[in-house]
C-alpha cells in the first residue's frame, strides 16, 4: 500500500492520534526520515517529469510549481528534526493538526462533503484567518491593521465559536492567527494559546512581531505543539528597528533562540516594499535566518497600500516585481526553503484565494467584520450580528460583494477547463494586481470600508489612479512571462 493511503486509512479510522504518537517518534530517528524524503523527492520528481499528464486544466509549469512547493515543505521540516529543533511533543502537534487534518483534511470529510451538496460542488474554505484582537505592543508605520485599544477584540465566547464551526461546517484544519499582536489577546483571561490548547485536532498559524516570547511563553508554545509563530523581521537590524522601534531586531533574535531552546518550530514573515526587496531576498539574508536561526519555513509579503499611513510609494518597483518572481522560485527550487510570495507564487493556489473560495479562506477581525482577505478592508457582514440572529459562520459566504469576487476568480482561470483558460497567476491579487476590475466589483455591491483608512482610499482618486497605472506597468512584465513560461512554455526552470 502506498505511503499516503497508509495515511489516509488510518485518519478516516479514528486512528489519527496513535498514529501521530507513533510516527513522531519515528522521525526522531534519521535512517526514517532519509526513507521518508527519499520517497518524497521520488514522488515529486514524477511529478515534474510527468507535469503535462497530470493536469489536462493547468499549464504544466503550474503542476510544477506546485510540487516545488511540496518538496521544499518537506525540506524544512526535515531540517528542523534533524537539528534537534522541533521536540517530539511538537512532532505529534505536527502530525495530527497539520498533516492530517489542515492538510489531508481526513477527520472532518464528512462537513466537506455535506457542504460540497448544499453548494452546488463548489467546496468549503479551506482555512481562515482571525485577528481576535487590535492591540499591539509596537506602533510599526504602514502597519495594515493599525493597531488599537485592548477593548477592540472578539469575545471568547466569538472566537471559539468560529473556529469551531470552521470545523464542523467546513471540515477546515487550520486557523491562522494575526492581529494586532496575537499575542497581547486576553479575554476571559484566556489567550491564543488556550484556544489552540482546546482545539488539538487543529493547528495555528501565528503572525506574530515576536517580543513577547520570553523561555515561559516559548515553553507554553512547545506543550501546547500545535502552533506555530511566523515572526516578522523587515531585513537587517537597521531596517527593522526603524519600522518597528529601535531594540525590536535584538528582541527577535532573542525570542527565535528561546524558540529553538523549547524545540517549538518558528518562521518569519517579511515584508518587502521597493527598499529592502533585493536585502530579503539575499543569499546572507535567508542563511542567516533560515540556517543560524533556524527558522522552518518562510512568508513573502509584498507590501500592500492600506492601513496606517498607506502610500504608494513603498510598492515594489515592476521591475523588481519580475525579479522577485524569477529569485522567489530559484530559492524554493534550489535550496529548498518553504519562501512562497504570496503573489509570485499565485500558481501554487491556482491564483487569488480570498472570499471564501474553495479551498482558500476569509478574514474576521476584532470587531467581527468579515472581509475577503487581510489585505481588503471592506465588509459587507459582521459575524456578531450573523450570530445573533441565529446564523452561522457559512452564512458569511452568501453576501454578494463575496460572491462577485469568487465569480472573478473563476472568470480569471480558477474554473478553467483547459490551459489556455487560465488568468495570469504571476498576477493574481484583485484589489492589488486588478484594482480597475475591484473598483468595479465594489461599486456594484457597496461595502462599508472598515476603518478611516479604508474610507480614505476608496474615495482618493490619486490611490485609484495610482494603483490602476502601477498594475498596468507591472502587467507590461509579468504577461510575458506567463506567455512564455507558462502558457507557451514546456514546464522548464526560469
Amino acid at each position: 500500500m502506498k505511503l499516503e493511503n497508509i495515511v489516509h486509512t488510518i485518519a478516516s479510522a479514528g486512528q489519527a492520534k496513535p498514529f501521530a504518537h507513533l510516527t513522531a517518534g519515528a522521525l526522531q530517528y534519521k535512517p526514517t526520515r532519509r526513507l521518508l524524503m527519499s520517497y518524497v523527492d521520488r514522488r515529486i520528481n514524477q511529478r515534474l517529469e510527468n507535469a503535462h499528464e497530470l493536469n489536462e486544466r493547468r499549464p504544466a509549469r503550474v503542476t510544477q510549481d506546485k510540487a516545488y512547493i511540496v518538496q521544499a515543505m518537506a525540506h524544512s521540516i526535515d531540517r528542523a528534526l534533524e537539528r534537534g529543533y522541533v521536540s517530539e511533543a511538537v512532532v505529534k502537534g505536527l502530525l495530527r493538526g497539520l498533516v492530517i487534518n489542515a492538510f489531508l483534511r481526513e477527520e472532518h470529510k464528512d462537513a466537506q462533503e455535506r457542504f460540497y451538496h448544499e453548494h452546488n460542488s463548489y467546496g468549503p474554505p479551506g482555512f481562515l484567518v482571525i485577528a481576535p484582537g487590535k492591540l499591539c505592543n509596537l506602533h510599526c508605520k504602514g502597519c495594515y491593521a493599525s493597531s488599537g485599544r485592548d477593548t477592540e477584540k472578539l469575545d471568547w465566547e466569538v472566537f471559539d465559536r468560529i473556529v469551531t464551526e470552521a470545523q464542523t461546517l467546513w471540515g477546515s484544519g487550520l486557523v491562522v492567527i494575526t492581529g494586532g499582536e496575537p499575542l497581547a489577546y486576553r479575554s476571559q483571561g484566556k489567550g491564543v494559546l488556550d484556544m489552540a490548547a482546546k482545539h488539538q485536532d487543529m493547528f495555528f498559524l501565528m503572525y506574530t512581531n515576536g517580543t513577547l516570547i520570553d523561555k515561559e511563553m516559548a515553553a507554553r508554545m512547545a506543550e501546547v505543539g500545535n502552533l506555530t509563530p511566523a515572526i516578522s523581521v523587515e531585513g537587517w537590524e537597521e531596517r527593522t528597528d526603524a519600522r518597528r522601534g529601535k531594540g525590536t531586531y535584538q528582541r527577535v533574535l532573542k525570542a527565535m533562540a528561546n524558540l529553538r531552546e523549547a524545540g517549538m518550530p518558528f518562521g518569519i514573515s517579511l515584508t518587502a516594499t521597493c527598499e529592502n526587496c533585493e536585502e530579503l531576498l539575499s543569499d546572507e539574508f535567508l542563511h542567516f535566518f533560515f540556517e543560524e536561526q533556524g527558522a522552518i519555513y518562510g512568508w513573502l509579503f509584498q507590501y500592500m497600500p492600506i492601513g496606517r499611513g498607506f502610500t504608494l510609494n513603498l510598492l515594489p518597483t515592476p521591475e523588481q516585481r519580475a525579479w522577485m518572481w524569477q529569485r522567489s522560485w530559484q530559492i524554493i527550487r534550489e535550496k529548498k526553503y518553504f519562501l512562497p510570495d504570496f503573489w509570485n507564487s499565485g500558481t501554487a493556489s491556482d491564483g487569488c484565494i480570498s472570499a471564501g473560495r474553495q479551498g482558500g479562506y476569509l478574514y474576521i477581525d476584532w470587531d467581527g467584520k468579515v472581509t475577503p482577505c487581510v489585505f481588503i478592508p471592506y465588509s459587507q457582514i459582521n459575524i456578531n450580528e450573523v450570530y445573533a440572529q441565529g446564523g452561522t459562520l457559512s452564512d458569511v459566504l452568501e453576501t454578494p460583494f463575496f460572491k462577485a469576487i469568487r465569480k472573478w476568480q473563476d472568470d480569471y482561470g480558477y474554473a478553467a477547463t483547459k490551459p489556455e483558460a487560465c488568468g495570469n497567476w504571476t498576477m493574481p491579487c484583485i484589489i492589488r494586481d486588478h484594482h480597475a476590475d475591484f473598483r468595479r466589483i465594489l461599486a456594484a455591491t457597496e461595502p462599508d470600508p472598515e476603518d478611516e483608512a479604508a474610507l480614505h482610499a476608496m474615495t482618493d482618486p490619486t490611490y485609484r489612479e495610482g494603483l490602476i497605472k502601477y498594475n498596468e506597468d507591472v502587467a507590461r512584465l509579468m504577461d510575458p512571462i506567463w506567455e512564455q513560461k507558462y502558457r507557451k512554455g514546456n514546464g522548464q526552470e526560469p
